[in-house]
């Protein structure tokens, strides 16, 4: 799923999505960063997991989001039982829309 958010925090990208539960993992080229917030405490999987890239000038946050159900089961690739849409996905883009709103003000 992919939407497009305002950050009028004041803070950084860095410190927002820690608000939003979420930590930086992994190097993606580009000024692209990605985020993963999992589902349980001390489990990699599942988790949300989140490519988004940031304009610092119109303070536009787009995300591309994601749900992680386990890891990839053939080593060397990059393959996992993920969900692109439906309603746990919707539920968390709700979740982070609203928690951006709260920030916002």
């Amino acid at each position: 799923m992919q939407f497009i958010i305002k950050n009028n925090t004041g803070q950084s990208i860095d410190v927002v999505m820690r608000d939003l539960r979420y930590h930086a993992w992994g190097n993606v080229a580009g000024e692209q960063k990605q985020f993963i917030r999992p589902l349980a405490t001390g489990d990699a999987y599942p988790r949300f997991h989140i490519y988004l890239q940031y304009n610092s000038q119109t303070k536009d946050i787009a995300l591309t989001l994601h749900f992680d159900q386990r890891q990839a089961v053939y080593q060397g690739t990059t393959a996992h039982h993920g969900d692109y849409d439906g309603e746990i996905v919707e539920k968390e883009a709700e979740r982070i829309k609203n928690c951006l709103l709260k920030l916002n003000n």
